[in-house]
């Protein structure tokens, strides 16, 4: 946090304005989002005098609730993290929090002439750090057993709502544009959320990346951003404006009052976000049956199953079998190919993260790496269990885990037994641009 001039972090925050703010915007925010437009702020006093704050109360409760309270899995009982990995996660958490508030942000003020607004990135930080306040507020209910969670989500969705109000009063957008506005920005911040906290489990780099995004605002209410194309900042940017025109479409839809239209555009822009600008439908189970072979690693298939759902209108295809036999102590593999098929533009956000790490402990070790243009995933336990994930064409995940077995290349010569060039041959299969 070195950008920030020294001077300012001796200033004093008026916790009952804080206070105040937080009822206001909880309670009444179509009264007070005009006045939050009407303030003079600056990038350093939202985050010093309000973000900072607020988005500390889910790290903090979260490593509450792992290290003392601890995590209950049924049929096991109450287990804890450990002291320094639970403060290490709280830390990522914190940062990539800060992170995600001033690139949403961004997406916002992207947005704007899309749908009628006007460009202001302070505003636009506004928007979304008072956006955020329910679900930061909401922390406090990682502390609660049972239906916390419930609270939480329910939080969340009335921090929509909240965000809803205050695009016609900082962003100067129509309110009948306000709709189609939110959905965008929405969709986007989901998607840019999942990636970033992917990244927390398998980075330990978020550090960097929530300096870089802080320094890149160059904290000046004046400054703009236009994002480097190759970057994921880069490549949200375009998808952003991908979902903008599908965004034009629902409200086309929306005014014609057809139910049919409406969920048909609101499944476009979605496929616009996941879908890396294409609609994708995936391959049927049938399709994906023949990468999943009678025999691994010279073991019999013992179970098999298939899916393809469709959440929230995005098509994911499965096929899952297991092989060897159930008895303690003897080996026996898993294989899971997944084709992303509607969410497939995910993968590629990931890509363009370039993330590699590696890290092992005591117990073992994990590491994650580009191979031939492949994004791998390895893991190994002490116990003799270990897992290796590939992605195939950004499109189609593979996975092979092994329970009693002897190393790591074991469980990567299992792997061998699938078809994956001609699995990577269909990642163009159900495509459709435009």
């Amino acid at each position: 946090m070195s950008q920030f001039p020294s001077s300012l972090w001796r200033c004093t925050v008026d916790f009952n304005k804080l206070i105040a703010r937080v009822k206001n915007i909880l309670l009444t925010p179509k009264t007070e989002w005009p006045v939050i437009a009407g303030e003079t702020e600056t990038v350093q006093s939202l985050y010093l005098n309000y973000i900072l704050i607020l988005a500390a109360i889910p790290a903090v409760c979260g490593f509450i609730k792992m290290t003392v309270f601890g995590i209950s899995i049924p049929f096991i009982g109450t287990t804890r993290v450990g002291l320094f990995a639970g403060l290490t996660n709280a830390i990522l958490t914190y940062g990539v929090s800060l992170a995600i508030a001033f690139l949403v942000a961004l997406i916002i003020d992207f947005l704007a002439p899309t749908f009628g607004g006007q460009k202001n990135q302070v505003q636009a930080l506004k928007t979304a750090a008072y956006g955020y306040t329910a679900s930061w507020v909401a922390g406090v209910f990682y502390l609660l057993p049972g239906l916390g969670w419930l609270i939480m989500l329910a939080a969340s969705i009335y921090g929509i709502y909240v965000f809803y109000l205050g695009l016609p009063s900082t962003m100067k957008c129509p309110p009948e544009k306000a709709g189609g506005y939110t959905a965008v920005s929405i969709i986007l911040a989901i998607v840019l959320s999942w990636i970033l906290m992917a990244i927390v489990g398998i980075i330990s780099g978020v550090g960097a990346m929530t300096s870089g995004a802080l320094s890149g605002a160059n904290l000046h209410s004046s400054s703009t951003f236009t994002p480097d194309k190759s970057s994921p900042l880069g490549a949200l940017a375009a998808a952003g404006q991908r979902a903008a025109e599908a965004g034009k479409k629902l409200e086309a839809a929306q005014k014609s009052g057809d139910a049919n239209a409406q969920a048909q555009a609101a499944g476009q822009m979605i496929g616009a976000v996941l879908g890396g600008g294409a609609q994708v439908e995936a391959l049927s189970p049938d399709a994906l049956k023949v990468f999943v072979p009678d025999t691994l690693a010279g073991m019999p298939r013992t179970s098999f199953e298939l899916q393809k759902q469709a959440p929230i209108g995005v098509q994911v295809s499965l096929a899952e079998a297991r092989y060897g036999n159930n008895a303690e102590g003897s080996s026996s593999y898993e294989l899971t190919v997944t084709d992303l098929g509607g969410a497939k533009g995910m993968m590629a956000l990931v890509g363009f993260a370039n993330m590699e790490e590696e890290k092992q402990s005591e117990s073992g070790w994990e590491k994650t790496y580009h191979q031939s243009g492949r994004l791998v995933h390895e893991k190994w336990n002490n116990a003799g269990n270990g897992e290796y994930t590939i992605v195939v064409g950004d499109r189609f995940v593979v996975a092979v885990k092994g329970s009693h077995v002897a190393n790591i290349d074991v469980v990567k010569a299992a792997l061998g037994g699938v078809n994956l060039a001609g699995l990577e041959a269909l990642k163009t299969q159900g495509v459709k641009n435009g």
